[in-house]
């Protein structure tokens, strides 16, 4: 196997220790020698393997003191819930004021307005909500109107979302520190979303996969396509310079699949360990010229003004444990899926299809 590949085996074997508790928080890992005797690889790939865990907030090294599991981790996804939720919900109201046509200039002045307004006409706080649905999973532009929305659709129903990647909802899950995951991981080898992975993070559990939706992923390019990129292959052409999603991503688990499978070294790709962990944030750096090449949805790339370049239809789950999917909140939600009103809701977003949305897959 490819060593650019085998550091990923690795850093799953280490996270799946974790998940299972056979490695505990504060647990010393082995040293990068001792690694790469038992993989038979160069001490470059268990770095590479040791710093996409660092980056999932799962291991963490100091110099003299070897790399040990984390013992904050979940302490510290909690403790970024609430700044989460709201970089997130704002996101999804400049992403829908910039697609009515409004220039960001006058959207910050009218915010800046109305935090005045409220500050002066504050009155009592609002009702307590019963019940608060913590999500965790990949960036999604509906996951984001979702958020800013929820309240609208559901009485006394709050959604709180993080997005921490496709295998970061997954883990979530697995920890016991999220409600419902999004996710949208492709495998290969079956050529099927999600299953084979919710079956390796969370295994023996019974979860129903719900779909929110289909999406158009493909690059997202300047207006024009000035470059004249036309497939994967381009990315590795002079003067182009690549934005990518976050290792764990979904995106970015699919892309590295396409990339191996063409013969293409991402090492060969300017830009491609540069990371951003929402498709907005992508669309964004394109739009101020930071990039001219990004992963990511059609949807994003159209909010901003840019051009795309279709490369595959993906399935977009949410991964809810058996045991949550009555819970009348979730139940609320799942139902509503499966509504007129939320189809015609996701088919607004153009790239996205709602033809399979609220279909349940039961994984055991």
């Amino acid at each position: 196997m490819e060593e650019t590949f085998l550091y990923k085996q690795i850093a799953e074997s280490i996270r799946n220790e974790i998940l299972q508790g056979q490695l505990k928080p504060g647990d010393r890992l082995p040293a990068v020698r001792q690694m790469t005797t038992r993989w038979s690889c160069t001490p470059g790939t268990v770095q590479r393997a040791y710093r996409e865990l660092a980056h999932q907030g799962l291991i963490t090294s100091r110099p003299g003191q070897g790399t040990h599991v984390t013992g904050g981790f979940l302490g510290k996804e909690e403790s970024l819930l609430r700044r989460s939720t709201l970089a997130n919900r704002t996101e999804a109201f400049l992403l829908e004021m910039i697609s009515s046509g409004y220039p960001t200039v006058e959207i910050e002045q009218a915010f800046i307005l109305a935090l005045d307004h409220w500050r002066v006409k504050k009155t009592s706080p609002s009702p307590a909500l019963t019940d608060t649905i913590i999500f965790n999973g990949s960036h999604d532009l509906l996951v984001g109107w979702l958020a800013a929305h929820f309240n609208e659709i559901f009485r006394d129903i709050s959604f709180q979302p993080t997005f921490s990647g496709s295998l970061g909802g997954l883990i979530a899950l697995a920890n016991g520190s999220a409600h419902l995951a999004g996710s949208h991981l492709w495998d290969e080898e079956t050529n099927t979303y999600n299953i084979p992975f919710v079956r390796k993070l969370l295994p023996g559990k019974q979860v129903a996969l719900v779909t929110l939706a289909q999406r158009r992923l493909g690059l997202i390019l300047p207006p024009g396509n000035p470059l004249g990129i036309r497939n994967l292959s381009d990315l590795v052409s002079p003067g182009i310079i690549f934005i990518n999603r976050q290792s764990g991503s979904g995106t970015r688990v699919w892309l590295d699949i396409q990339l191996h499978s063409l013969g293409i070294d991402s090492n060969l790709i300017t830009g491609y360990t540069n990371e951003r962990s929402t498709h907005s944030d992508i669309a964004r750096l394109i739009a101020e010229g930071q990039a001219n090449a990004g992963i990511g949805l059609e949807a994003a790339a159209l909010a901003f003004g840019l051009d795309f370049l279709f490369l595959t239809l993906e399935r977009y789950d949410l991964v809810i444990p058996e045991t949550l999917i009555k819970h009348p909140p979730i139940q609320a939600l799942v139902d509503w899926l499966q509504t007129p009103r939320a189809r015609k809701v996701i088919t607004s977003f153009k790239g996205y299809d709602a033809q399979t949305t609220g279909e349940i897959t039961r994984v055991t």
